[in-house]
């Protein structure tokens, strides 16, 4: 089944700010939420949806790639909750946007707040990729040095809150007594601090440990393009929720193509000969040859276009092309013979350019194939 259009989940505009969508977030979190529709499976899943709708575009950077690319953009790894939002839990969804609603809207606790998970940080890696990758998509397996739980690290309730991971405070006020609750400054709202920590690692019982993390790249991604892979970043400690690895993809040149969006461009050189007379000649493909007709008469600037033998769009919709453009090679040296030859055709009026006929330009022709 495809996925729902993010702005449609939340009801709002491609152009609508960061306080329009966080609003309209709490509007549908508020609607949906379990302690308000118990045992009742649609509404969660409408409160999920809302939640992954929200975790991409309250974040700028995951925003300009949906709207870039849209769902497939975030593949990868690259979406929520990495092979899907279903990944997430509801105890995941509740810590990470408990700030929009406060202490108070709970995860099936009441009254007096609950903890809030810890998250890691996230990481950013660099992935070099050959246009043969880029067209067929890739799964790669990278190395990562990253935070995680030591082992034998144990918790226990904060002494500060008393493992509410909140500190409440009573003021008197003209108005009578108010109570404020803020995340507690000592175990910064987990609710435990560290009872046993482990030889070697921080004041959190974190250790740096390598580990290998395997990023389906899907077909088509562009240089500089960022995916996310959901929780590979740092861990954090508790029990808390990972940070993402954030994987920046490097394209390596390539000596036959060059790349404009989807659509792949080389440089034939044919002998003047075979321009003349015609010929058929071999064309590169990634992966692969073709062979193309060069017509009687060709002049240099041609442009001959192999419809689908470009690369995949990113969005899974369409497949470029691949454009190739024809130069007329002049030799530098003749013998001779070959100088004999040609002295007797330059008078004849077919080797002489027809000045009214006027050839249009490169990038006239490349625009003309596309409109």
């Amino acid at each position: 089944m495809a996925k729902r259009d993010y702005y449609e989940i939340l009801g709002v505009d491609r152009k609508a700010s960061g306080s329009d969508v966080k609003r309209a977030y709490r509007k549908l979190a508020l609607k949906y939420h379990p302690d308000k529709n118990p045992d009742d499976s649609k509404a969660e899943e409408k409160f999920k949806e809302a939640a992954e709708a929200y975790e991409v575009l309250q974040d700028d950077q995951k925003r300009a790639q949906y709207d870039r690319f849209g769902h497939d953009g975030l593949r990868g790894g690259g979406g929520p909750g990495g092979a899907g939002f279903g990944g997430m839990n509801m105890e995941d969804i509740f810590s990470q946007f408990g700030d929009i609603f406060g202490g108070g809207f709970g995860g099936g606790q009441s009254g007096g707040g609950r903890r809030r998970r810890m998250k890691g940080s996230n990481l950013r890696i660099k992935v070099k990729l050959t246009l043969e990758e880029i067209a067929a998509g890739v799964e790669k397996k990278v190395k990562v040095f990253k935070q995680v739980q030591a082992d034998g690290a144990e918790y226990s309730d904060c002494q500060t809150c008393q493992g509410t991971g909140q500190v409440r405070r009573v003021q008197n006020t003209i108005l009578g007594q108010m109570q404020t609750a803020s995340t507690c400054p000592q175990c910064q709202g987990g609710g435990q601090s560290v009872k046993n920590r482990p030889a070697g690692s921080d004041e959190w019982g974190m250790v740096r440990k390598e580990a290998v993390v395997t990023i389906d790249i899907p077909g088509g991604v562009e240089d500089g393009m960022q995916l996310s892979v959901r929780g590979e970043g740092n861990g954090a400690p508790m029990g808390g929720v990972p940070g993402d690895l954030l994987v920046v993809i490097e394209a390596i040149p390539h000596d036959q193509f060059q790349r404009n969006g989807k659509n792949l461009h080389h440089d034939l050189y044919i002998p003047f000969t075979d321009a003349a007379l015609g010929a058929q000649t071999e064309v590169p493909l990634l992966g692969s040859k073709a062979k193309i007709t060069i017509e009687p008469g060709t002049q240099s600037g041609r442009i001959v276009r192999l419809r689908g033998k470009g690369l995949p769009s990113v969005d899974s919709y369409g497949q470029g092309d691949l454009l190739i453009n024809i130069n007329v090679w002049t030799p530098k040296k003749l013998a001779k013979e070959e100088r004999e030859l040609l002295e007797k055709l330059r008078d004849s009026d077919n080797f002489n350019p027809d000045t009214d006929h006027q050839e249009r330009g490169f990038f006239d022709k490349v625009r003309d194939m596309f409109t």
